[in-house]
């Protein structure tokens, strides 16, 4: 059980995405069994937009739990679910034994129109939680933000949110990433004095690239330190300059959370092993 797992040892896990087309499986099963090398806790693997392409999820969350055997937890969303899309879903992951989800109210798809939004059965992550914890037999984690989620209108609001998830049945949480480890030293602190006792693994992604900071961070709403800021004026014209740099970033980043008592990483790999396995051989030899 993976919440044993956490109380008993540091953990490492990665997050992957399913490939977008179908003809790009087997290089997608190429990147899952060099990342199951490297020998982590768990693998979480996205769900589309909306619940789109569910079943590639699926797919390849039974590859990491029945092939690799290596603790599989698939993303589920439920911003453009109903309630039988979401019994669906889960009964498909029981039937490929993957026990564990990822519960995420997730993005607003983009043809959704604001009747639809309004008038959907599962207005928050916590919501499903406690539909799942009812209705399955699925072991559920929850996602929490360092520096509050985009839509929350102060951090407390977004803590109390997250409390909910905590009552509701998640048995650790995965933050969303962050760039600047003082945000989640304090983020960590608050959530101690609201009563989050549940683990919290902390988020971390590689920037490898100057234009993969700009859609990360529209995407996450992440602060970018002067020191990143730097870095990418440094050396983002160089692409394989800035791959060095930002992985050595990540590295000192994910050391500085050790050093400081965070036991538990979640690295988001971009489906790069190689980049995950630079970053695992030097924070664990």
């Amino acid at each position: 059980m993976l919440q044993n797992v956490f109380e008993q040892k540091n953990t490492l896990s990665f997050e992957i995405f399913p490939p977008k087309k179908d003809g790009e499986f087997e290089s997608a099963f190429r990147v899952l069994d060099s990342l199951g090398n490297l020998k982590p806790d768990f693998i979480s693997v996205t769900y589309g937009a909306g619940g789109s392409r569910s079943g590639k999820t699926i797919e390849i969350a039974s590859y990491i739990q029945n092939k690799l055997k290596i603790n599989a937890m698939a993303h589920i969303t439920c911003v453009g679910s109903k309630k039988e899309d979401i019994l669906r879903v889960s009964a498909a992951l029981r039937e490929h034994n993957v026990n564990y989800v990822l519960a995420l109210r997730g993005d607003r798809p983009r043809e959704m129109s604001d009747e639809q939004f309004d008038s959907r059965d599962f207005a928050h992550a916590s919501d499903m939680m406690r539909f799942l914890k009812e209705n399955t037999q699925l072991h559920m984690a929850g996602a929490c933000y360092p520096e509050k989620h985009f839509e929350a209108f102060s951090m407390e609001s977004d803590l109390n949110h997250l409390l909910k998830k905590q009552e509701a049945g998640a048995e650790f949480l995965v933050s969303q990433l962050f760039f600047d480890n003082d945000y989640y030293y304090s983020f960590l602190e608050k959530a101690d004095k609201k009563g989050i006792t549940i683990p919290i693994s902390a988020g971390i992604m590689p920037i490898t690239t100057a234009n993969q900071l700009g859609t990360t961070v529209s995407l996450s709403g992440s602060s970018v330190p002067k020191a990143l800021a730097d870095l990418i004026a440094r050396y983002g014209d160089s692409r394989e300059d800035m791959r060095k740099a930002g992985i050595d970033y990540a590295i000192r980043q994910i050391r500085d959370l050790q050093e400081n008592g965070v036991k538990h990483i979640h690295i988001y790999t971009m489906n790069k092993p190689k980049m995950a396995g630079e970053i695992v051989s030097a924070i664990y030899r």
